[in-house]
């Protein structure tokens, strides 16, 4: 096996890095391709011969197939933001699949590519066909069909290895690398922390780059919520979300879907006096009426405004009517059904 996979210490989860020098600024599309890189004069120069109404200007449709941002850059790896808004029905007419977002990664140095949670392979070969790139990994949160449908159709397209959970490997469609909490695996030169963060479903894992400031949450949180809990408990959920917490606050949180703007007014909902909450459902709503992408969020903006990592607010519980002496994994649970409710 060409992956090197370690088992980390027990206190890894703990003991994330705090700090990292970021080496790249990468803006795309719309203008094509703009790398500051090492020469920060030169990089600054070009930066700012951009006409701002440009970078204004960048904005994207959901639609199969578009490729719509690169949205971080770290050293060499790019993350570019791929939507797959879908009509896929099951049951006659109960639309399933929309409003998926997959994630490509590319590390420049190496050429590596890899693709989370293809929710079906149409965008994602695409957007490699655009840029004349290969995949080299599938890598998948979860097992649920929104984002394995198009591990199957890449990995024989491309012969890309697919890595999954070990919990779930019978569930992966086409899973070759089996990876669990702890686990450490290399991405080109790129570390790769592996977190368990179940509740959505029993084996979620999210991939977590300390190099990029970037953790891939699938299911599990998106900005202004957390997935269901259609396998686990909320004493796991709470769990998996005081994993993350625990990562650096300018971290990087790529989710599984485009869900912020209804996401926001349930948080509005039960928390109406957070002044934090209220400009960011306002910026929310402006993103969303321009057709812009509201992922990636932060891990600071998501403790000041997201309602499943602020369990212990007198103002969160006021509103629902949550005894004080609740424990914050009991309060989610009861978050969580308020919201399946809204």
């Amino acid at each position: 096996m060409m992956q090197m996979i370690s088992r980390a210490a027990p206190s890894a989860m703990a003991s994330f890095p705090r700090s990292r020098t970021r080496r790249g600024l990468c803006v795309w599309p719309g203008m094509g391709q703009i790398c500051l890189r090492k020469n920060l004069l030169y990089g600054f120069m070009q930066f700012f011969s951009i006409p701002f109404k440009t970078l204004r200007g960048v904005s994207r449709s959901l639609g199969v197939s578009n490729l719509c941002s690169v949205a971080n850059m770290s050293y060499s790896l790019q993350i570019e933001l791929v939507s797959t808004s879908l009509s896929f029905t099951v049951l006659a007419h109960v639309p399933c699949l929309k409003d998926n977002y997959a994630y490509l990664l590319h590390d420049v140095d190496t050429g590596t590519v890899g693709v989370v949670d293809p929710s079906e392979a149409v965008p994602v070969i695409d957007a490699l066909s655009k840029k004349n790139r290969n995949l080299t990994y599938i890598l998948n949160t979860h097992h649920h069909y929104d984002h394995t449908g198009g591990n199957m159709e890449l990995k024989e397209r491309y012969g890309a290895k697919v890595i999954g959970s070990g919990v779930d490997s019978d569930r992966i469609p086409g899973i070759d690398i089996a990876l669990n909490d702890g686990d450490k695996w290399m991405f080109a030169g790129h570390q790769v922390l592996v977190i368990g963060t179940p509740g959505h479903t029993k084996g979620h894992i999210s991939f977590y780059f300390p190099g990029s400031g970037a953790i891939f949450t699938g299911d599990t949180l998106f900005s202004l919520s957390c997935g269901k809990l259609f396998e686990g408990t909320p004493e796991q959920m709470h769990s998996s979300l005081g994993k993350i917490i625990s990562l650096p606050d300018d971290t990087s949180i790529y989710c599984g879907h485009e869900y912020t703007l209804s996401n926001s007014k349930f948080a509005l909902s039960i928390e109406p006096g957070n002044e934090a909450l209220q400009s960011y459902a306002a910026q929310v709503a402006h993103m969303h009426n321009k057709g812009l992408p509201t992922i990636p969020t932060t891990l600071k903006k998501e403790k000041l405004c997201n309602p499943f990592l602020r369990t212990s607010s007198k103002g969160i519980r006021r509103s629902l009517s949550i005894p004080a002496t609740t424990s914050d994994a009991e309060a989610l649970g009861s978050i969580r059904e308020a919201k399946d409710n809204f």
